[in-house]
């Protein structure tokens, strides 16, 4: 079982995921979004299961410091948005094969790991 994990280090989220599957000896491949953008296929992958919406942190203090706060984005622009920006993503986005998930999601990652016993 390969995971990959985008986040940034300072994320406590992305912290907390690197250590979930560290404890469980799970091989992770991390990606830190401050050096390498995902790219546009890897965030298809989300938005087609949660919509580009859901990757979109509008809590995040760089979401205000672009005045994105304030701007109607509709969801064609949110991708473009997130490839040139990508620190603005919700953070961890995981993915397993085919399976994907925002934010903290222990409750589907230990169901990825019985799928695999």
């Amino acid at each position: 079982m390969d995971v990959q994990i985008f986040g940034t280090a300072k994320c406590k989220s992305t912290q907390k995921a690197l250590r979930f599957f560290k404890e469980r000896r799970i091989p992770v491949h991390y990606v830190d979004l401050t050096r390498k953008a995902a790219s546009k296929r890897e965030l298809d992958r989300f938005a087609q299961k949660f919509g580009a919406e859901a990757l979109l942190d509008r809590d995040s203090k760089r979401f205000r410091d672009r005045g994105l706060h304030v701007a109607h984005l509709p969801e064609s622009r949110i991708l473009p948005l997130l490839i040139d920006e990508p620190l603005l993503l919700r953070t961890p986005l995981v993915r397993r094969g085919n399976q994907v998930t925002i934010g903290l999601a222990e409750g589907e990652w230990r169901a990825w790991m019985e799928e695999r016993s």
